[in-house]
């Protein structure tokens, strides 16, 4: 076991901003405490966000459909083509929601299609064109590169040919979903139809190459290993490095626990033991510790509730994420938390900072 001043070592060379290696992320894991942790990532959140300011963002998470191959574990959410459950959303479905979220002072929609074989990549311009059509200053935070792979694929076309049809067709930004842990070992026992560990990473960095905004992500605590997670975390920080200057890249990282209540992923491995809160706020102190070249690092609220969301934001977090309107797939899994735009500011002031709504690329309003 490492003496203490080696772990400060560590801490202090990640509190200059410096890239920590794989060997001594896996110590801080191993062997710094929980108040380590925090304090150091506060620090760095300070450094990096050098105000009393916590952003969220008024947005509404849409599934288009629940019609999706991947068929994940995880996943309670999708449905096969002739369940009487399937489903593809109207134009009117559209509206209204969206017509929700603007009397509600948003402007963005997070969407979420999954792998539904009888949408191709027509069918998405037409959707994003009429959408922006009816609401021109609508941002659209929309699919991610499980879903560019296969619409590319379905087409016979370049990923980054189908990223730029889709930029043309108003795509705002990139969503970091379907990244789990970016380990093709673990990935071929939770969701074995989405794209390898290395696929989703060239998307994401084809997208910034386009000059897309993406976001990265992680859900962890199923069947990954600590190195596995650690990999995850300087893969993502690999591809921010060569991402072009004027590019933001990978805007945030959010990461959380598996949620599995009645999932085929928790039937199946029984073992899996759920993420405690400590071990919550552990990973997102270490996220921000490890990313340091990604600006924001966002609290999950939704699976945590606001009073560990509190915590975090004196962890290493400087971002509370959407009001979330609307969500289909982690709330099917056991986890049903809501907060409102009172209730977020709210949680943002007892948690002793200042609440500041933003748009995707972390501009304030």
């Amino acid at each position: 076991m490492p003496d203490n001043q080696k772990i400060n070592s560590i801490l202090e060379k990640a509190n200059n901003l410096e890239f920590l290696t794989f060997n001594e992320c896996l110590l801080l894991y191993q062997h710094a405490s929980l108040s380590q942790l925090l304090f150091a990532a506060n620090q760095i959140r300070q450094k990096i966000h050098p105000n009393n300011i916590v952003s969220y963002i008024i947005d509404r998470n849409i599934n288009l459909t629940n019609v999706c191959v991947s068929n994940c574990l995880f996943c309670n959410f999708c449905r096969n083509k002739n369940s009487e459950q399937a489903y593809v959303l109207s134009i009117e479905e559209y509206i209204e929601k969206i017509e929700h979220l603007k009397s509600l002072g948003g402007n963005q929609i997070l969407l979420q299609g999954g792998m539904n074989p009888a949408l191709d990549l027509e069918y998405y311009e037409t959707l994003f064109k009429k959408l922006k059509k009816y609401y021109p200053d609508l941002k659209l935070h929309a699919l991610g590169p499980p879903e560019i792979a296969f619409l590319a694929k379905q087409e016979g076309i370049s990923t980054k040919r189908c990223l730029q049809i889709l930029i043309n067709a108003g795509l705002d930004s990139l969503p970091g979903g379907g990244a789990e842990i970016l380990s093709d070992r673990v990935r071929k026992l939770v969701s074995p139809a989405k794209v390898c560990s290395e696929q989703w990473l060239n998307i994401m960095h084809e997208a910034h190459q386009l000059g897309l905004t993406t976001s990265a992500t992680m859900m962890y605590g199923h069947l990954e290993t600590i190195e596995e997670r650690i990999e995850h975390f300087l893969k993502l920080r690999d591809i921010q490095k060569i991402k072009p200057e004027n590019s933001k890249g990978f805007i945030s990282f959010t990461s959380w626990s598996l949620a599995g209540k009645n999932t085929r992923l928790l039937k199946k491995y029984p073992d899996i033991k759920t993420v405690n809160s400590t071990e919550f706020l552990k990973m997102l102190a270490l996220s921000r510790i490890i990313l340091i070249n990604i600006p924001n690092i966002q609290v999950s609220w939704l699976t945590r509730g606001k009073e560990i969301a509190k915590l975090a934001l004196h962890g290493g977090a400087n971002d509370m994420s959407s009001i979330m309107i609307e969500e289909n797939v982690v709330s099917q899994a056991g986890k049903n938390f809501k907060l409102g735009v009172k209730e977020m500011e709210e949680t943002i002031l007892e948690a002793g900072f200042i609440p500041q709504l933003r748009n995707q690329e972390y501009e304030y309003l």
